[in-house]
């Protein structure tokens, strides 16, 4: 059953053009990825389905009776209606009979009141709806139904919101971005959620693990076009790559033919023939081809980042609390060369305010920090930038440099930079009140990056921030030589990036946790006895480390090459993993055995390869 149509839809901006002729469609039960690039009108799209804005030309069509709910990243709550208040206000019958009930209970003297409401609930059978609606606001954290929404912070805010909308149980649910201020346990529960009810989304998030485990359509819109894979996020992944390599086979086959039609065309005299202006017509198409070969987004900065002395950073017995809430409690910590550490709890455990007391921007109740005199810190914050009226792309960047040093006496400009992340030159050259949220976010980590730190912070960058760019940020990041500390919710992009995690468990206890985020999700679903042999092997890795800030017998380039491996190992572990699950379920087509057997047999011997490597490398360590 079709639930909306898009139509060939068109968006316009002046002289830009976001979008034109687009149309997919959504139906009963699908879950379906929006995917592309910030700036190129994902939002747009978003608020014309709701009904926010319009289309410069073609029409969205909405079943007749189909109840939608949008949820989009902007608060959309009233400041002072309370959490109960906020629930009850929605236009949902069924609400209305159990706000009536949950009154009656407020005085239960009143015993005709109290029958009347009783006798309502059984009539509507609201019984079932209220305990269910109950376990959602269990389940997001929202026990304080007295709380006015603006006393509520940014996460709790976005926690009622969902809340709203799962409990009217929409026929079709649209989200923007439904992750954003989620903490990890909300993330994965909300996952849980979607993925096992029968509900209908289309959703924009960058969150490539939700999309994996939730959708099963992904639609991407490419440079002006539109593309739909059946499948999820590793699914995607494999056939976008099979269809840009077929691309580029259309492509240099059309340039091929493009040099013998240039020829005939600088032979043709003026005088056209019918013929022969048919085929004028086609050298333009075949031009038009020629020309179209895509430009990939690959980081590849080998940054001469400035010498790193023997001290890095320490801190020394870090003590703080607001008010009676502990955040530190004697924390003390020595960061060694290379580090890359993932901070990882729920909201409200510290993870910012342990930020800011480390870059020195807040002041420790007791303790200290000491950084080395070598250290240049580079700190990404969630607050952004504020740039001053009419400022320009590349002036932003300009204002902190107009170079950075790559090594072998190389420098890379701002304006290629920017070109790195995204910024072509048309667009550096745009007023920076035109971006998006999420291009200006891209702008503001370029900002970060141009001033050559050698110890970088980055608090949630993943945030706004569309997949083509996670890619690309993170390409840059496994070549970055220097410390890494993250804060994120992006369980995909920690995996990837760092080696070990800071655990918050809140009242100021901070757990060192050796591995990335899927390692910790085993280490906390496994068996006691697990546990136990993991503590044992952890503790060794712990102590290998502190003992081991360069591993001996390797120089620079090769401890860098041995992490990366070890990362890359992993990701192609879970890669097997996935196609090994598809076979033992039985959900690979017959069509589809011998393909996927291939790419599994691919993997396999990639495996084999880096470890190869691997224990090449262990063996000068020993």
């Amino acid at each position: 059953m079709n639930y909306l149509s898009v139509e060939n839809i068109s968006k316009s901006f002046g002289e830009r053009t976001l979008f034109k002729d687009i149309s997919f469609g959504i139906n009963k039960d699908q879950k379906i990825a929006f995917i592309a690039k910030n700036g190129s009108g994902k939002t747009q799209i978003m608020r014309m389905i709701n009904g926010d804005d319009e289309p410069d030309s073609g029409q969205i069509v909405i079943r007749k009776g189909i109840k939608m709910a949008f949820l989009s990243q902007n608060n959309l709550l009233q400041d002072e209606l309370t959490i109960e208040e906020s629930i009850f206000a929605s236009d949902n019958d069924v609400l209305k009979v159990i706000e009536r009930y949950e009154k009656a209970l407020e005085n239960p003297e009143d015993e005709e009141k109290y029958q009347l409401a009783f006798d309502e609930m059984d009539r509507h059978n609201a019984w079932d709806f209220e305990t269910q609606f109950k376990q959602i606001l269990s389940k997001l954290k929202l026990e304080d139904l007295k709380l006015k929404v603006k006393s509520l912070s940014g996460g709790q805010k976005k926690r009622l919101s969902l809340a709203i909308i799962l409990i009217n149980r929409p026929d079709l649910l649209i989200l923007d971005e439904p992750t954003n201020h989620l903490d990890l346990e909300m993330i994965e529960w909300l996952e849980s959620y979607f993925a096992k009810e029968n509900i209908t989304l289309f959703m924009v998030t960058h969150d490539r693990f939700f999309l994996e485990r939730v959708c099963n359509e992904i639609i991407e819109l490419d440079n002006g076009k539109l593309y739909s894979y059946k499948g999820n996020y590793s699914y995607y992944l494999q056939k976008k790559e099979e269809r840009i390599a077929m691309e580029n086979s259309s492509i240099d086959k059309a340039q091929n033919l493009f040099v013998k039609e240039l020829a005939w065309m600088r032979r043709q005299p003026k005088a056209r023939t019918t013929k022969s202006k048919s085929r004028q017509d086609d050298f333009y198409k075949i031009k038009e081809v020629a020309e179209s070969r895509r430009k990939e987004n690959v980081v590849e900065l080998e940054i001469n980042m400035e010498r790193m002395g023997s001290k890095i950073i320490e801190l020394h017995k870090l003590f703080k609390k607001f008010k009676d809430k502990v955040i530190l409690d004697n924390f003390t910590y020595d960061f060694q060369r290379g580090e890359r550490i993932g901070i990882i709890g729920k909201n409200g455990t510290g993870k910012s305010t342990f930020l800011n007391i480390l870059t020195k921007t807040m002041v420790p109740d007791s303790g200290k920090v000491v950084i080395g005199e070598t250290i240049k810190v580079g700190y990404y914050t969630q607050s952004g930038i504020n740039p001053k009226a009419g400022q320009k792309v590349i002036d932003i960047i300009k204002e902190y440099g107009e170079y950075i040093p790559l090594t072998k006496g190389k420098i890379i400009s701002a304006s290629q930079l920017l070109e790195r992340f995204l910024f072509d030159a048309k667009k550096q050259y745009d007023f920076v009140e035109k971006l998006s949220g999420g291009e200006l976010k891209r702008l503001y980590l370029c900002t970060v990056l141009i001033q050559n730190p050698n110890f970088l912070i980055l608090d949630e960058p993943t945030n706004d921030l569309d997949i083509v760019t996670l890619n690309v940020l993170e390409s840059f990041l496994l070549d970055y030589p220097g410390c890494l500390l993250v804060v994120s919710h992006d369980r995909y992009f920690m995996d990837k990036i760092v080696d070990h995690l800071f655990i918050f468990r809140g009242e100021g206890q901070i757990e060192d946790f050796p591995g990335n985020y899927s390692d910790f999700r085993a280490y906390e679903d496994s068996s006691e006895p697990t546990k136990k042999e993991l503590n044992s092997v952890n503790t060794e890795k712990n102590s290998w480390k502190q003992n081991n800030s360069t591993a001996a017998g390797l120089n620079f380039n090769e401890q860098k090459e041995f992490n990366k491996i070890e990362r890359e190992i992993k990701d192609l572990e879970y890669e097997k993993k996935q196609i090994e699950n598809l076979f033992a379920e039985g959900k690979v087509a017959d069509a589809d055995i011998t393909t996927k057997a291939n790419e599994l047999e691919k993997i396999i011997k990639k495996i084999e390869e880096k470890e190869e490597r691997w224990f090449e490398l262990s063996s000068k360590m020993e």
